[in-house]
């Protein structure tokens, strides 16, 4: 699954995707300076946890005797921790122990049916689930959640025995009591249940959406990973717990019916309805089960292997699917090609729903995203918007292997999932369409991400040991998926592409249909490659945080001998609590050649001593060439002097000079070097022209405008930004080329977007005048622009133009255009407008999914951060029943709470939720407070010399 971590925030520096993805301390700053950017219960039939009448019994609250359940994981984990590295576990350790369902009983399949009513939101349900009953017993234990179950009855062995029902509302499990003991061997449980299509966004749930003549309609839809399967059916409800399906859904004759599987027969029902029964799904977990009733238009073709593909979207608007199409047709052989493993279903959908939490769902043949995530009109939509699309289906289809066909045995492996395919998907993607240069982006996307939000003291290890599947919504974030995908990324790197192709072919190939641990993996890249994978991999994912090098060097004629010691890096610099080590892969190159690695080891010690063969005295050395490496390297200030003139004649390739400030950067909001210095190191890269260079730079002096907005040098600061930028912004001007790269347009809006927002007169006149002629029609404004347009007219605060934006909104039929506006409304000066674009994020005209877009927005400013912050207060009830404690809340809160410069908004945050529990934010919560400590101590330590050092440029 793909969270939209970042997408909230996603402003024109970072357009790319996500889930999920990250909510960093840096959305907001890149949204103030890039500028891109009630429940309803009408259920006629209400499941009931407790209290419900079965014609078998009384349903009561169940209190599951203890041995009847299994505790996980089985398999001796990785991520078992030392005591100084639980810190981050605190939240979870203190939830009451949980025991995973018994295995006495197991599922081999599922037939279900399904009768949706999408008039009075509910379903009705029956199936047969043919079981193996292992050990004799009287009591079947699974899951269930939401639902009324009307009967259970068992057949097999000779007996037919009719069970009373218990639910356990909190355990989410429902328990059959037999009169007797069940027979050991094969037989079935007949189940008939009814349930609510919730507005929830999880399990099967209601989407709405507006027909062409303008009607409100709604469609029937599932979102089931992590554990919302046992809202739609009673079933065994754990990725472990593998079965087959045959699904028929009943639907009225004009609406669309999709499963994971093909079709096999249609039959209208004696109440004039339609049986839709699908063909049997290969073996897998339930949370990859599907299915969707709706109206949808689709485009289809073929891949090269007859595979058929189909994408399917709204109504009317058959041809924003066909970018997609283009894309899954090529990303499917190219998978089969990578894994050596062809595509083990006939058929690949992927659809676009209306009403969607994540980003997108790999289930399995029937692959569900955001309307954003997928749909691309050729006439509206942005260059980042494709290439949005292009890694968010590249990611879902990789779980097609990784994650499907091979699963997890538990959530405590979920981040090899979700890394795994946050990895893989840039493979993909430079494979089709190479002129994205996407592996620069990678390292700002993910690796940056990861950086940042490892350095906290309040993060956790990759690989997180999972009790309860209620604790899966904590690890959804960019550790799991960026600092994932970036150590697979280094592996890669270090073991070569050959060895870690032939060990996923192994991998995939030996537990096909089955589930796997992270140790499996490693041991097959341990076979293919040769190198202790295990061994190094596991300082990396069962310890929280990374290190940084520091680097010392002495000069003996042509030798270069460097004094290389590791340590645990902190964002506040201080030491680390407890001991850290990890086993680093390091290369490094030097100026005579920077594109090759002159020394390679791995580095097993807290220090140690290299010496470099024929390197001349006035070369340069660095280490971590293409920033490939999960740490930050600190060198001293020699050598990083001797390195500034490659950077300004572009000679160190775009990574490593991405790399190089980042570092920088981080370091600074350490306190480990000068804010000052590291501004005069940014000069350095006035003669850029790489967008993703451009794109970082731009996150880090906008980390930096946050802090400076509390101050009385802000427009001084901006005045800087303006002379950064000026000469990119006068290469590339307003008029997009003939055959120009989508990074030169995507690094225009950027460049644009600063400029308007730092008050750059010249920049602010023709976006007002472009945007005027775009509303007049007398000029339609170009997708790449509007975003930037859009940002710099809202923050002039004139009155008019708020009024205009939400009327553009409303007109608008294009999801993405919708979000772009959202992201806006709330830069306006104007203090009531302000207030009104937040209380326009939560009305009927906003989708719940988007509501955090506009809020985010919102809290750009000094001025709309303390508003929002006030905002999420009074609408806490409201807020908090609306996402249900889901991540979609933890996002807000952070939003909400995490850029302050003032000591007094932690006890102020804290008091608020202690006050208010919010379970599922508890750790960004804590992450707020520590970033807001960190703004506080930037400011304190650095703020009277970055003031000088700006009032000196002026004059």
């Amino acid at each position: 699954m793909l969270y939209i971590l970042n997408s909230y925030c996603t402003k024109i520096v970072t357009p790319i995707r996500r889930h999920f993805k990250l909510f960093t301390r840096n959305h907001i700053q890149l949204h103030s300076f890039s500028s891109c950017f009630q429940s309803h219960t009408h259920c006629r039939s209400r499941a009931l946890a407790v209290g419900v009448a079965s014609s078998f019994g009384r349903v009561h609250n169940l209190k599951p005797t203890k041995n009847l359940y299994t505790k996980t994981p089985t398999k001796p984990s990785s991520a078992t921790l030392s005591p100084n590295q639980t810190q981050s576990l605190s939240i979870m350790s203190a939830k009451k122990e949980f025991q995973r369902l018994p295995k006495t009983i197991v599922p081999s399949n599922y037939n279900v049916t399904l009768t949706p009513n999408l008039q009075d939101f509910t379903f009705a349900g029956n199936e047969t689930i043919s079981i193996e009953v292992k050990e004799s017993t009287p009591v079947v234990i699974l899951n269930s959640a939401d639902i009324e179950i009307q009967s259970v009855q068992f057949s097999g062995g000779g007996k037919e025995l009719e069970a009373k029902v218990e639910l356990d509302a909190e355990a989410e499990t429902a328990t059959f009591t037999f009169p007797e003991a069940l027979p050991q061997g094969q037989a079935t449980l007949s189940v008939q249940f009814t349930g609510c299509l919730n507005d929830k966004m999880k399990g099967f749930y209601r989407s709405k959406y507006t027909s062409p003549d303008g009607e409100t309609k709604h469609a029937a839809v599932t979102q089931f990973e992590s554990t919302d399967a046992r809202r739609a059916m009673p079933c065994w409800d754990e990725p472990a717990c593998k079965a087959s399906f045959d699904v028929t859904l009943i639907v009225p004759k004009d609406r669309v019916a999709l499963s994971n599987m093909p079709v096999i027969s249609e039959s209208e029902t004696k109440e004039g309805l339609l049986a839709v029964t699908f063909d049997r799904t290969p073996i897998m977990s339930t949370y990859l089960l599907a299915f969707i009733v709706g109206e949808y238009d689709y485009v289809e073709d073929r891949d090269s292997d007859g595979v058929l593909i189909r994408v399917y979207t709204p109504v009317g608007k058959p041809e924003q699917g066909q970018f997609a199409l283009e894309v899954a047709k090529k990303t499917l052989p190219f998978y089969k090609e990578y894994f050596g493993i062809a595509y083990p279903l006939p058929k690949m959908d992927l659809i676009a729903i209306a009403d969607f939490a994540a980003g997108a769902m790999e289930n399995w043949g029937l692959v569900t995203y955001r309307e954003t995530a997928l749909l691309v009109d050729p006439k509206n939509s942005a260059s980042s918007a494709k290439q949005r699309v292009a890694l968010v289906v590249g990611h879902e289809l990789a779980h097609q292997w990784f994650g499907n066909l091979v699963t997890m045995e538990w959530w405590t492996h979920l981040w090899l999932n979700e890394g795994f395919a946050s990895f893989i998907e840039y493979l993909c993607v430079d494979f089709c369409f190479p002129e994205f240069d996407i592996w620069t982006q990678f390292v700002k996307q993910d690796l940056a991400e990861a950086l940042e939000l490892d350095a906290l003291r309040n993060s956790h290890p990759i690989e997180v040991p999972v009790g309860h599947p209620a604790e899966v919504d904590e690890i959804f974030d960019a550790i799991s998926y960026c600092k994932g995908a970036s150590v697979i990324r280094m592996l890669h790197s270090w073991i070569g592409d050959e060895a870690f192709r032939k060990g996923l072919h192994q991998y995939l190939n030996k537990f096909a249909y089955k589930n796997a641990f992270t140790e499996d993996l490693w041991e097959a890249l341990v076979e293919s490659s040769g190198k202790p994978v295990g061994e190094v991999m596991s300082t990396w994912t069962s310890q929280m945080g990374y290190p940084v090098l520091q680097v010392d060097e002495r000069k003996e004629g042509d030798k270069r001998v460097l004094t290389i010691t590791q340590s645990k890096f902190c964002a506040d610099g201080k030491p680390a609590d407890g001991e850290f080590h990890w086993m680093v892969p390091i290369d490094i190159i030097s100026s005579a050649d920077p594109t090759k690695s002159i020394y390679s080891t791995v580095l097993k010690e807290k220090t140690t001593t290299v010496t470099l063969e024929g390197v001349k005295p006035s070369d340069w050395v660095k280490l971590n060439p293409g920033t490939v490496g999960v740490y930050r390297v600190r060198y001293t200030s020699e050598m990083l002097d001797s390195m500034i003139p490659s950077v300004k004649d572009l000679s160190l390739p775009a990574r490593d000079r991405l790399g190089l400030q980042n570092d920088l950067f981080a370091l600074a909001r350490a306190g480990l070097c000068s804010t000052v210095d590291v501004l005069k190191v940014a000069e350095a890269y006035r003669s850029e022209t790489d967008y993703t260079v451009w794109c970082d730079l731009t996150a880090n002096l906008s980390a930096i405008a946050v802090v400076l907005q509390y101050t009385d040098c802000f427009d001084l600061f901006r005045a800087f930004k303006v002379n950064l930028f000026s000469d990119v912004g006068k290469r590339l001007g307003w008029e997009k080329l003939d055959n120009e790269s989508p990074l030169d347009s995507m690094l225009r809006t950027l460049v644009l977007a600063q400029l308007g927002s730092s008050g750059h007169p010249e920049t602010v006149s023709e976006a007002t005048s472009r945007f005027d002629q775009h509303l007049a029609a007398t000029k339609t404004l170009d997708a790449d622009l509007r975003s930037a347009v859009y940002s710099v007219v809202m923050k002039r605060g004139d009155e008019p133009y708020f009024d205009k934006m939400t009327d553009l909104y409303r007109t608008s039929e294009l999801s993405e255009e919708k979000v772009r506006i959202l992201r806006v409304l709330g830069q306006t000066p104007n203090s009531e407008k302000l207030k009104s674009a937040l209380q326009f994020s939560i009305s009927e005209e906003v989708r719940s999914q988007d509501a955090v877009f506009c809020i985010a927005g919102a809290t750009s400013s000094a001025q709309g951060r303390q508003l929002s912050w006030e905002f999420l207060q009074s609408n806490w009830t409201k807020l908090s029943s609306m996402y249900e404690g889901g991540f979609l809340l933890a996002r807000l809160v952070k939003i909400c709470t995490e850029n302050f410069a003032d000591r007094n908004k932690i006890s102020e945050i804290k008091e608020f939720f202690e006050k208010n529990p919010a379970p599922a934010a508890n750790r960004v919560i804590q992450q707020s407070c520590e970033n807001i400590e960190l703004n506080a101590a930037l400011l304190e330590r650095d703020g009277d010399a970055v003031k000088a050092y700006l009032s000196e440029l002026t004059k």
